[in-house]
């Protein structure tokens, strides 16, 4: 958000923050949420680097189509250990993971 902007909605009365000011996050818990995001997006754009359609995707890891959306958005009912399995079965190494850790 510009500063101007910020300023007009302040005058108004807005308060302006972040999401983790809202939710009331803990530092860890904000950094938890942007790993997540981080390899989800990872998971995504790897499937689409090898041309797979969700489908594909969840018969290649035994799991189904729905689960592989929730998995790309970083859907909260879904495990990071299953996130972090699929990315593994899609050919990822420990590099990737890191490197996807570290732009979080």
């Amino acid at each position: 958000m510009d500063a101007e902007k910020r300023k007009r909605l302040e005058a108004k009365g807005w308060k302006v923050g972040s999401a983790d000011e809202f939710l009331g996050l803990a530092p860890e818990e904000a950094a938890y949420i942007e790993i997540r995001l981080a390899l989800a997006a990872r998971l995504r754009s790897r499937r689409q680097e090898q041309h797979l359609t969700q489908v594909e995707m969840a018969r290649r890891i035994g799991s189904s189509q729905s689960r592989v959306a929730k998995m790309e958005v970083g859907d909260p009912s879904v495990s990071l250990d299953l996130i972090v399995r699929s990315l593994l079965a899609l050919g990822a190494s420990s590099e990737d993971l890191a490197s996807a850790i570290r732009a979080a």
